[in-house]
């Protein structure tokens, strides 16, 4: 592992609580493929960290409620054919998605009204595209 992996701020993942499970994996390697365990699968128990403020817990647990089986997330990466490589691929991949599940939530929008040209200038290019669209008949002939 290349070091802390930040959450946001000063918040990183901690390394005594990441779980790790390697096993072989498909797709690159030829016959490299056979004999190592490469697939890289993370798992962080996101309901019993101390890592997380009460807070950014509480934001991603609710988030990430589809994701959970018993309180932990997963991630897998198999995309290389080196361990090594697949576990820094999983570790920012779940860095990056607790950073969003514990992001505060957009500010409201304020509701705004149409300015008054616009609104005439759109009905005012309407009519002429209609007039244009009427002196195309051909009934005066």
């Amino acid at each position: 592992m290349s070091g802390p992996y930040f959450i946001r701020g000063s918040v990183s993942l901690p390394e005594a609580e990441l779980m790790w499970r390697f096993s072989r994996s498909s797709g690159p390697g030829g016959q490299h493929v056979n004999t190592s365990d490469s697939q890289v699968e993370l798992r962080f128990d996101l309901a019993r960290t101390e890592a997380l403020p009460e807070v950014w817990k509480a934001r991603a647990l609710t988030r990430l409620a589809s994701r959970l089986v018993d309180g932990v997330v997963s991630v897998r990466a198999s995309e290389h054919r080196s361990q090594w490589r697949n576990r820094e691929t999983a570790a920012v991949r779940l860095a990056a998605l607790l950073a969003e599940a514990t992001a505060p939530p957009p500010k409201p929008r304020r509701a705004t009204r149409v300015p008054r040209g616009i609104n005439e200038r759109r009905l005012r290019e309407k009519k002429a595209r209609g007039e244009t669209k009427r002196g195309r008949t051909g009934r005066d002939w």
